[in-house]
């Protein structure tokens, strides 16, 4: 892409208060305390926008874990959080919420250095979402109720019976790489509403806002042990709190490979487990549509956050009719989207989050080229020392091809045509996945049709990846189990017992 001649990839300088978080010695959050781990392993934390090491992580030991978890099961088990009245969880979350937003501009440099993301991005989704995460599930915590029941098979008055709503106990809950802060929030909210405990792991390669996180979380009030944070690998600290015996519940979003090792070994204690795993995200247009208008939104849809995001509109149907054109327009969009430093203030989208994950997406690419598909745009990585690549859009593609069937994650998405409904919806539901769909059309009743036949844990008319608090959120198939967000999310963490007595 020829603009990228005329950026520059360098990294502009932290603020202070930046560099002095990133300066601090590596510790865990344990019993609302700053700790020092059992062993000196650390990690590096890196900026994706120069490959530059910029501070380093605990990587937490077993006993590590285990002290955390301890912390967390002693908190619970006394009815030091679950035991206080709903409106003081209440008040406290939204205290949290409130430091949160008080510290706003921090944490999205701290999000922007650590995950690659544009810090202007950071400030207008990630940071306002980790917020509206806590105040909504705040609002849940005097509302979990139980309720009555008339027994079926016996007569009236012989017994008195009801339901009740409980916390389901300590949930270790380990978070991705590609929204840090705003995933830590989303997870540990409808907990802490619940009544319950937690051990929070972030990613490895970003967890410095979680530990930024931690700062607020006994300024907020809540007691020690309630939330627990600590760094490390996911095949060693996620590991453990996976199959530790004082652990309850699992919540973990991420791959579909680890997801599915994750519920293996929760199986073995019968821990509840929620999962939000991967996608690969159908975006079906249909030949009614203004291109011009619906071009953009589809470029957006896979382009935003350069492509790391688990519904990403990664594979898009245009109708043949359109076709060409609607190739034409996602091409010139995608300038709009042309990767550049995460502080850099004309910034859209950033570097992927590590070499990983740049040899990962190139490798896609590469793939899909070997395999006979075309590069309308992109297909390449600027010349830089961050890990950037191009906005990519694929042609010629088959479903046999790897770039087709496999979940990329990154700014690239293989385009293919389609002639009728019928064959389209077949088109969108042939995946393993089934996450979210994205539905472009001036037709309402074109819009139900689509919206009932995909098989999508959400469905988007003329729009993609619009995610509110209020509503459920998870996937079909090899996407997960389970449900977050809306009162789905704070039930995933509540236990439900029911009561009869005779009289």
């Amino acid at each position: 892409m020829n603009e990228t001649a005329t950026v520059s990839f360098e990294q502009l300088a932290y603020s202070q208060a930046a560099q002095a978080f990133l300066d601090r010695e590596p510790r865990l959050f344990i019993n609302n305390a700053w700790t020092a781990s059992s062993h000196d392993a650390t990690i590096a934390v890196e900026d994706p926008s120069s490959g530059r090491i910029v501070s380093r992580v605990v990587d937490a030991s077993d006993r590590d874990v285990d002290r955390a978890v301890a912390a967390a099961r002693a908190a619970f088990d006394d009815g030091r959080w679950s035991g206080l009245a709903p409106m003081a969880r209440e008040r406290t979350m939204n205290r949290l919420a409130d430091l949160i937003e008080a510290h706003a501009d921090l944490f999205a440099e701290l999000e922007a250095i650590d995950n690659g993301k544009p810090k202007g991005m950071a400030g207008a989704v990630d940071i306002p979402g980790a917020i509206s995460q806590i105040r909504f599930m705040a609002g849940w915590a005097s509302k979990v109720a139980g309720e009555t029941t008339a027994p079926y098979t016996l007569p009236a008055g012989k017994v008195f019976s009801y339901t009740v709503k409980e916390p389901v106990g300590v949930c270790a809950q380990i978070v991705p790489w590609n929204f840090p802060l705003l995933m830590a929030c989303l997870k540990i909210a409808p907990a802490l509403a619940a009544g319950c405990t937690i051990v929070l792991k972030p990613a490895e390669q970003t967890s410095i806002t979680a530990l930024k996180l931690a700062d607020l979380v006994a300024e907020a009030g809540f007691p020690a042990g309630v939330v627990n944070i600590i760094t490390g690998n996911g095949h060693t600290a996620g590991d453990r709190m996976v199959k530790h015996p004082d652990v309850d519940k699992i919540a973990f979003t991420g791959s579909t490979e680890i997801g599915k090792l994750i519920n293996r070994n929760a199986t073995a204690t019968m821990k509840r487990v929620t999962l939000e795993l991967g996608g690969k995200s159908p975006v079906v247009v249909m030949p009614d549509v203004d291109v011009a208008s619906v071009a953009a939104g589809a470029a957006g849809a896979i382009f935003f956050n350069s492509g790391q995001v688990c519904i990403a509109g990664s594979r898009l149907f245009a109708h043949k009719s359109i076709f060409d054109e609607v190739i034409e327009g996602v091409a010139q969009a995608s300038a709009f989207w042309a990767p550049r430093p995460s502080l850099d203030p004309a910034g859209h989208t950033g570097p992927l989050v590590s070499r990983e994950q740049f040899d990962r997406v190139m490798g896609y690419i590469e793939a899909g080229k070997r395999d006979g598909a075309s590069v309308a745009v992109g297909g390449d990585a600027p010349a830089a020392d961050g890990y950037y690549v191009n906005p990519t859009v694929l042609v010629d593609v088959n479903p046999q091809m790897s770039v087709v069937r496999e979940e990329i994650f990154g700014p690239v998405v293989v385009a293919q045509r389609f002639e009728d409904l019928d064959e389209v919806a077949s088109m969108a539901n042939d995946t393993c996945f089934g996450l979210g769909a994205g539905v472009w059309t001036r037709d309402l009743a074109t819009m139900h049709k689509l919206a009932a036949r995909i098989k999508a844990g959400t469905v988007w008319g003329n729009c993609h990846a619009m995610i509110d608090t209020a509503l459920p959120f998870g996937g079909y198939k090899q996407s997960g189990s389970g449900r977050e967000q809306g009162r789905q999310g704070i039930n995933a963490y509540l236990e439900t017992k029911s009561v009869i007595i005779q009289l």
